[in-house]
């Protein structure tokens, strides 16, 4: 199987829009202003030498370099030039595609020649999109999405069974598709930072810190195994999430009543399209200066708007008197439908 990535999937869709920037540094988030509270959606290859990435304060990404280019996020030009590409794969000659998000997805096909075939892929995209992408191939899916690290930009890398120590086993887990900075950190307090001593881990050994199902799966991972077989079953969405940051901090009670209400308003206009009931919702407070806590509940099966409105006003009484906010999220849960392959949903705002 594939994993397909388009490199710099953002910054190259700015450029197919505007020619000049090419080769210049580009810096994607928030409205483009360095002034205001906004955070790194994406940068170019060129941006991201002098050390600026994806979740960076914008001011902090603009004074690294000073000379880039800041633009605002256009989510509807990204997904526009995202449904274009994903036409482009589900049409190659025997494809099963399951996309991931907006700049990546699996492809499943027969063939005795994965790279000829990948190669087929990289030149029909950029023909069809002109824009580049960077293929992995492995025997299973956490293989092939590890593999397309080592083939940025523009290439072509394989992982199997036979070489995945070779190539990833000095690596720190936080390399590893699924393993993020926190679990890293827990993986490390057990005496595990490398991916060889996860892939060596006793699965149970790990059941105490992360439970009877994510432990056995961390060491799964760090052994590249899981499942080999693309799924093009079509994507449901568990939720929908919005958040604001303020450029003001909130300090008022008013405020926050007001800011809780519009987010749900949005949540809510996503929802309906959906046509299932709320059955939870999510609170996300950010304090200045950057302090983040989370209030979640379950609530009772629900269409009633007002319903979900009075829940989530009822959660944000956990705010704290006093603390300056700078930032407020809302996810609204959804019922799923029985047959439904899950997945996290894209955000708008980063959550």
């Amino acid at each position: 199987m594939l994993h397909v990535d388009l490199d710099q999937f953002i910054a190259a869709v700015e450029v197919l829009r505007r020619p000049e920037l090419a080769g210049k540094p580009i810096i994607v988030g928030g409205r483009g202003d360095p002034t205001e509270r906004a955070v790194v959606s994406t940068a170019s290859y060129e941006a991201r030498a002098f050390g600026v990435g994806s979740g960076m304060p914008l001011r902090i990404a603009a004074r690294k370099v000073p000379d880039a280019v800041l633009l605002p996020v256009d989510a509807e030009a990204y997904l526009a030039a995202s449904d274009e590409v994903m036409a482009t794969l589900r049409a190659q000659p025997g494809a099963v595609v399951q996309v991931l998000g907006w700049d990546e997805a699996f492809v499943g096909v027969e063939t005795g020649d994965p790279a000829a075939y990948a190669r087929q892929i990289q030149a029909v995209v950029l023909e069809r999109t002109q824009l580049h992408c960077s293929v992995g191939i492995g025997d299973t899916l956490v293989r092939a999405k590890n593999a397309t690290d080592f083939g940025k930009p523009a290439g072509i890398f394989r992982l199997t069974a036979e070489n995945w120590l070779d190539v990833m086993g000095a690596k720190t887990t936080k390399e590893l598709w699924g393993v993020g900075n926190k679990i890293s950190a827990r993986l490390a307090k057990l005496g595990i930072k490398t991916v060889a001593e996860l892939a060596a881990a006793d699965p149970q050994a790990l059941v105490p810190e992360f439970g009877p199902k994510m432990g056995p799966w961390y060491a799964s991972l760090g052994r590249g195994d899981g499942s080999g077989t693309v799924d093009d079953t079509p994507w449901v969405a568990r939720g929908h999430s919005r958040e604001t940051t303020f450029q003001t901090n909130l300090t008022e009670p008013e405020q926050v009543h007001d800011a809780v209400t519009q987010l749900a308003a949005e949540v809510l206009k996503d929802v309906a399209a959906e046509g299932r009931p709320v059955i939870g919702l999510t609170l996300k407070v950010r304090y200045a200066p950057f302090t983040t806590k989370t209030h979640a509940r379950k609530i009772p099966e629900t269409f009633d708007r007002a319903e979900v409105l009075a829940r989530a006003l009822d959660l944000a009484g956990a705010i704290e008197a006093g603390r300056p906010i700078r930032l407020l999220g809302l996810r609204a849960e959804m019922r799923m439908p029985d047959d439904a392959r899950q997945g996290h949903t894209p955000t708008r705002g980063g959550w």
